[in-house]
């Protein structure tokens, strides 16, 4: 049984912890902030391989019981005409669907879990510095407190100081060019194709995506190109006026999506999109990264929690199964650093392309298939986020 410091108390952390525990390790989970430290705005959509991750340290019932499920996504163009309508995930597989709910909601889930399970979960424990010998790892706190352990795990998201420690001169946050808003609005408009669908439009001057929930509200997230918001413009702009500056954006349009912002109150909030670039540490002698500490990716794939969720079993069945430490880590990383750098990849190019202003023949295109959420997980990830197959051997191994 290793004992396991886990740094960050959000989605990466909990879910790591739930696996860790579930292979018969020992962690602790040390949150920064003083109390919950969710996120209480931002909503999410879980895809089906995030769902299968949840099931392999059983948490997928948990977290089905919050949020609603999202079945297709349905592509408008800027003049409301559908483009394409496809599936979404595993409708066969009820806890495999996608799920759309707020971060909040997820994240008080996991923690729910934690505790249920008696792990320990410590707030207030902002970390300073980590010192590791060949034997132990020690995190440092700002209160003055340590934390050793045989194994450390960075999962304190994008501005991680994890990271920070294990790369000192490694690339830090980068902004990916757009502005992304997300709101909740009193205005409903039909799906175009049915219910539980998430539609996406290709507007002429934004990219925006709705799903109405089982209640009746909207909830609905914008994606701008242009400058980053500073903290100035951020701390001095009400609900209201970001509103105003996004609603004639959408006007020119021929779709719902200038009626769903206009219904939309002080529910809402802008953020800039980020992501690190490839390429990033990960890992040491007893210290790892998971989740957007390591490959955070800009939100256009909405893969982020998904991809955090299978970072957290896969480190589990790693460390499970190799014969050692090292071998464990290097294991998660040899199956984890090619996935996640493919979706930063992805998501830097969805981000990067501007709506599409030509001719109709090309605005009918259906979404390629870089464009869509990930669909069916394939036979490869399916062995890799079941829980009883082995993690295969790596290279190294040999």
């Amino acid at each position: 049984m290793a004992r396991v410091v886990v740094i960050g108390g959000g989605i990466a952390g909990t879910a790591a912890a739930l696996a860790l525990h579930k292979a018969g390790h020992q962690p602790v989970v040390h949150e920064a902030h003083p109390d919950t430290g969710e996120d209480i705005g931002a909503f999410m959509t879980l895809a089906s391989n995030g769902m299968r991750a949840l099931a392999g340290f059983d948490a997928a019932r948990a977290v089905a019981g919050v949020g609603f499920e999202v079945t297709g996504m349905s592509v408008l163009d800027a003049t409301g005409v559908e483009l394409a309508a496809v599936p979404l995930g595993e409708s066969d597989r009820p806890l495999a669907r996608y799920r759309c709910l707020r971060r909040a909601e997820l994240g008080a889930v996991l923690q729910t879990e934690v505790d249920r399970r008696g792990i320990a979960l410590r707030h207030a424990a902002r970390l300073t510095s980590v010192t590791e010998t060949d034997s132990a790892v020690t995190a440092h706190f700002a209160d003055g407190s340590t934390a050793t352990g045989d194994l450390l795990v960075g999962a304190d998201g994008l501005h991680s100081t994890v990271r920070t420690w294990l790369d000192p001169s490694g690339p830090g946050p980068e902004y990916a060019g757009q502005r992304v808003f997300y709101g909740y609005s009193t205005a409903a408009p039909p799906p175009a194709s049915g219910p539980d669908l998430i539609t996406m439009v290709r507007g002429s001057e934004v990219a925006f995506g709705y799903l109405v929930s089982p209640a009746g509200q909207t909830f609905w997230f914008a994606r701008v190109p242009g400058p980053p918001v500073d903290a100035d413009d951020r701390a001095r702009t009400t609900p209201a006026q970001w509103r105003d500056r996004l609603e004639p954006l959408l006007r020119p349009d021929r779709t719902p999506c200038a009626d769903i912002v206009a219904g939309t109150g002080d529910d809402l909030l802008v953020t800039n999109a980020l992501h690190l670039p490839s390429g990033t540490r990960w890992r040491s002698r007893r210290v790892v990264l998971i989740g957007d500490a390591a490959h955070a990716a800009s939100p256009a794939t909405g893969q982020g929690a998904s991809m955090a969720l299978e970072d957290a079993l896969v480190l589990a069945k790693a460390l499970r199964d190799a014969p050692t430490l090292d071998t464990a880590l290097a294991r998660y990383e040899h199956h984890r650093r090619p996935r996640t750098e493919q979706n930063i990849a992805t998501s830097a190019r969805l981000t990067a392309s501007r709506p599409p202003t030509g001719s109709r023949s090309q605005d009918a295109a259906p979404p390629r298939d870089s464009e869509r959420p990930a669909n069916q997980p394939d036979e490869q990830l399916v062995r890799l986020l079941d829980w009883d197959t082995p993690l295969p051997e790596a290279a190294h191994d040999a």
